[in-house]
């Protein structure tokens, strides 16, 4: 199995696992039950102890640009806010008015100087504060520093902002991410990218048959056979293990010119697609020329439904050296290729497949050898379930 080789090497490591027509694999196939999609104490379990605990990812710096931004996010344990404040740092807060329980903001995003409830104006900084009680000389004595919003642990690093989904944790994202992870994504210095266009969609499936579909190489032929299938060769995986995490270079055909004679000293880096998975919820794909951050969150009650979110993450005007009307079509051209393999291929398949996890004779399934990084991605949401539980059994 590939580990800490440079990139190039690695590069070449999966040209010769394409040229013997195999790929890296793990010692075992891997049994698991149709009931990890359905479950609902198990789906609970993992918003507690996996969201609950550990940072996962919920935009890219860009969408909070300047002073005042703000995103709104339906994490699995808490609505939230997450806004830019004055001093460049970013907080999130539990989108809920401290008085009666009202949720304070809307909007999926915005700038808001001011946060300010509807159902009887108390409202609040960007900071959190308790800014104002309406009418206040009726209302009673309040300690305002005891009824600020309720702040959700937040680090923005790598050009990402992270979140643990618990006001009772704190947050590290070096530690969480690991040496190694945590070097390459600062090799790849995401802060100075932009995210072109981010989106959300909310699917009928378990989030985990989500991020399952987009760590799998093995399907690429059989569910895309008219896309991705005639970029991207299937079932061939230079992978490395980092624990937690992983990564893995998928070959792409246009390397095919290289099967019969030797590429020498050449640059390989347009001839691949370098996937990276974030534990415990996020596939980072690193293409030629740009990046895709896919993330999958559970619903919040519904062990049946989740939401996912894909950002396009590319060089800005100036890096590109691109007229601003050529770079924007560009980006709106593949924006728009990569929609129409999500709904029309991706989605359609998972559905079905919720739909069913849900038989009651479903039996036992597979993970087998070759698809490893689903194997990771189950192994690390097991354990961190089992560590959970222990902690408060």
């Amino acid at each position: 199995m590939t580990t800490s080789l440079p990139r190039q090497d690695r590069i070449r490591r999966a040209l010769e696992l394409l040229r013997h027509e195999t790929t890296d694999k793990f010692d075992e196939i891997i049994p698991f039950e149709p009931g990890e999609f359905t479950d609902p104490v198990l789906a609970k379990d993992e918003r507690d102890h996996v969201f609950g605990r550990v940072p996962s990812i919920v935009a890219h710096s860009s969408e909070l640009a300047k002073a005042n931004d703000f995103i709104t996010v339906t994490m699995p344990r808490n609505n939230i806010i997450v806004v830019r404040q004055k001093d460049g740092g970013v907080k999130s807060f539990v989108n809920l008015c401290r008085h009666r329980g009202a949720l304070l903001e809307e909007s999926e995003k915005g700038r808001c100087r001011i946060f300010s409830c509807g159902y009887h104006r108390w409202s609040y900084d960007p900071d959190g504060s308790l800014r104002t009680i309406t009418r206040d000389s009726t209302f009673g004595d309040v300690d305002r520093g005891d009824h600020g919003l309720i702040e959700i642990p937040t680090e923005e690093r790598h050009g990402f902002i992270w979140v643990v989904d618990n006001a009772k944790e704190d947050i590290d994202v070096a530690a969480w991410l690991g040496p190694e992870i945590d070097g390459i994504l600062a090799e790849y210095e995401l802060d100075k990218s932009v995210c072109f266009r981010a989106g959300g969609f909310d699917e009928p499936t378990n989030w985990k048959i989500m991020q399952d579909a987009f760590l799998d190489g093995y399907h690429i032929q059989y569910a895309h056979p008219n896309t991705a299938g005639k970029i991207i060769h299937t079932n061939v995986m230079a992978f490395e293990d980092f624990g937690r995490h992983c990564r893995f270079i998928a070959p792409r055909k246009s390397i095919d010119r290289f099967l019969e004679e030797d590429p020498g000293d050449e640059n390989l880096d347009k001839y691949v697609t370098e996937t990276h998975f974030l534990l415990p919820n996020s596939t980072l794909l690193r293409q030629p020329d740009h990046f895709q951050l896919l993330t999958f969150r559970p619903h919040p009650t519904d062990p049946t439904k989740s939401r996912m979110e894909q950002r396009l993450i590319v060089p800005t005007v100036e890096d590109s050296g691109m007229a601003q009307e050529r770079w924007e079509r560009l980006w709106n051209k593949n924006w728009e290729i990569l929609l129409a393999v999500l709904h029309n291929e991706d989605f359609p398949l998972l559905r079905d497949s919720q739909r069913g996890m849900g038989s009651a004779d479903a039996g036992d399934m597979l993970l087998g050898r070759n698809e490893i990084a689903n194997q990771v991605f189950r192994r690390e949401i097991k354990k961190l379930v089992a560590n959970g539980r222990a902690q408060v059994g």
